[in-house]
């Protein structure tokens, strides 16, 4: 089986970190172990050390840009979805220790446990003493997704573009509706509507609310001739 070395390309030092680090809370609940020996502790941890590389590199590659809209890019590049599509691609879920109730659920597949345990492994290369490796792993694995947001910042901020034109015209916000759900319960397929002044400007399809409500507000936005 793949390890973290070989996913990551950085030395691994302490097994414990790396263990916890991959142990869902419904095994440690299972197995009656300390709360300390899941993921989510060194989730925490993982947290900060990303969203200060990201930030760092945000910082150099948008000088002109505010706090406010250096804030909303590192939201998009720090996000669950783009968190679990590496750990996906990478094969980093292969790794993840769960128990079998949860397995059978698809909780493996889950983006929000797979980003999760992302986080939880950066956070135990921090304690392993190996930050500036990890900072270079970040920068060279996040660099595509910031230049793909850098040349789309409209389709991942239509909300509020859209948002701002509804309510120069009229002060009135649009209203997103979830009109359907479908699909097994670890792979969800959302519908969602997009409405203004009670007329539809767009329906679309995502694996979480906020990507549907996104993707229909893009939609929106170009009917509008906004984007």
């Amino acid at each position: 089986m793949t390890s973290v070395f070989e996913i990551f390309g950085i030395e691994t030092i302490t097994p414990d970190y790396y263990r916890q680090a991959l142990t869902h809370p419904s095994f440690s609940k299972e197995k009656n172990l300390a709360y300390s020996e899941c993921y989510e502790r060194l989730e925490f941890l993982g947290d900060a050390v990303l969203k200060l590389t990201v930030s760092d590199v945000l910082f150099k590659t948008y000088p002109n840009s505010t706090e406010g809209e250096l804030s909303k890019i590192r939201s998009i590049i720090v996000s669950d979805n783009t968190l679990a599509q590496i750990a996906k691609t990478n094969r980093l879920r292969e790794l993840i220790i769960i128990a079998p109730h949860d397995e059978k659920q698809g909780c493996r597949n889950l983006n929000s446990v797979c980003a999760c345990v992302f986080e939880a492994i950066l956070g135990a290369y921090y304690l392993d003493g190996k930050l500036e490796e990890v900072k270079k792993y970040i920068e060279k694995t996040f660099q595509p997704f910031i230049e793909e947001v850098k040349n789309n910042f409209g389709k991942y901020n239509a909300k509020e573009i859209l948002q701002e034109y509804t309510q120069s015209k009229t002060k009135t916000r649009p209203v997103y509706t979830v009109i359907k759900e479908s699909g097994p319960a670890h792979k969800r397929i959302f519908t969602v509507e997009v409405k203004y002044n009670d007329e539809v400007l767009a329906i679309e399809e995502g694996l979480t609310k906020k990507d549907a409500e996104q993707k229909a507000a893009h939609s929106a936005c170009e009917k509008l001739g906004v984007i």
